[in-house]
């Protein structure tokens, strides 16, 4: 069975570019070998066959959003099937994913959904995606660009635009590998950001040359902020003799976790090393933690990470609740050559970027 599979979503507010995107995606990574599985928009295939989402009637806009989840998740799960039957490495990349789909209903209607079908906000976000890339809509920062003429279904205001790329944007929030693809002067630019960070998803994008940097500070929390989302997380970092090295990570909230195994594997050259991350079942964590070996080096901790997005940057704040630590660990995902912007309700202590003391928080 393919476990060489890298699933993404690809989202963002009206008029962002991803149907270039995607084309371009499609084309650069089967030249390098991949099987790129590009899953269509699902509202616009429901648009399509006459369903219209601008229904004054909530009952039936309830179930036309329940319908389009259902499909969605169906979809999603059907390639991924297939996935695992290739021979070669796969790219599931789907034009919007699970999340998007909240942007559009009122929270509480939002959660009464998920109720219904028995799901949770950190399955669908965090379990279903490898990755998310946000492209910002032209709306924002390329106004002079943003149209409604190349797509039937589109009809967002610029002021709306933006305002459903917010909400878009939050609702992504929380996932540990969401990129952000700002616009820039040239387009082309922006294309080739979004395919520079598929290769840092993919482990092909040299950390200290890709699109992004993360860069990590000691903060004090000296205010409200605003808007987070909440994540526990418990992580164990095993090493042993050898050098080799894995990571255990249980992430979630009230009752719904998600498991992750990231292994570090030294190459044959000298000081160089390779780290590769999967999600795994509540089974294998469990058998992992209990196979730890007397001889290994073990070091653990646990968190209560708050992501949440400042002046375009995405940041996870974590407070270490063991070993218990007074400072917060404050890490950006940020453009590389940009100027950190620290929000006001955060107060700086210094950067640890770099700091091996701190390399495992």
């Amino acid at each position: 069975m393919n476990k060489n599979i890298t699933r993404i979503a690809l989202t963002g507010g009206p008029c962002a570019g991803k149907t270039t995107a995607l084309a371009k995606i499609i084309e650069r990574f089967s030249d390098l070998g991949y099987l790129v599985y590009a899953l269509p928009e699902t509202p616009t295939l429901f648009s399509n066959a006459s369903i219209n989402f601008a229904t004054p009637d909530k009952h039936y806009f309830y179930n036309i959003e329940k319908a389009v989840l259902r499909f969605q998740l169906q979809m999603e799960d059907v390639f991924m099937d297939l996935a695992r039957q290739a021979k070669q490495p796969v790219i599931i990349i789907a034009d919007r994913g699970t999340m998007d789909i909240s942007a559009y209903m009122e929270p509480t209607i939002w959660q009464a959904m998920l109720d219904e079908l028995g799901l949770s906000e950190v399955k669908l976000r965090d379990a279903r995606y490898d990755a998310v890339i946000h492209m910002v809509t032209a709306a924002i920062g390329a106004e002079e660009f943003y149209t409604t003429e190349n797509n039937n279904a589109r009809h967002e205001s610029v002021e709306e635009a933006r305002e459903l790329d917010s909400r878009i944007l939050k609702a992504w929030t929380g996932h540990p590998e969401l990129h952000i693809v700002e616009n820039n002067v040239d387009f082309d630019l922006k294309i080739k950001q979004t395919l520079k960070a598929i290769r840092s998803i993919l482990g092909e994008e040299d950390g200290s040359t890709g699109a992004e940097q993360r860069r990590k500070f000691l903060v004090r929390v000296v205010g409200e902020i605003p808007y987070g989302v909440e994540a526990e997380i418990y992580q164990t970092y095993i090493t042993e003799e050898d050098g080799s090295s894995i990571r255990l990570r249980k992430r979630g909230l009230r009752g719904n976790y998600v498991y992750f195994l990231s292994q570090k594997h030294r190459l044959s050259q000298a000081s160089k090393s390779i780290i590769t991350e999967r999600q795994i079942s509540p089974d294998e964590y469990l058998n992992r933690m209990n196979l730890i070996s007397a001889q290994a080096q073990v070091t653990s901790h646990h968190l209560l990470r708050k992501s949440f997005i400042w002046a375009k940057q995405y940041f996870e704040l974590d407070q270490v609740l063991e070993p218990l630590m007074q400072e917060y660990v404050l890490e950006v995902k940020m453009a590389r050559g940009l100027e950190v912007k620290l929000p006001p309700f955060l107060e700086l202590i210094r950067e640890v970027t770099g700091d091996a003391d701190y390399a495992r928080l």
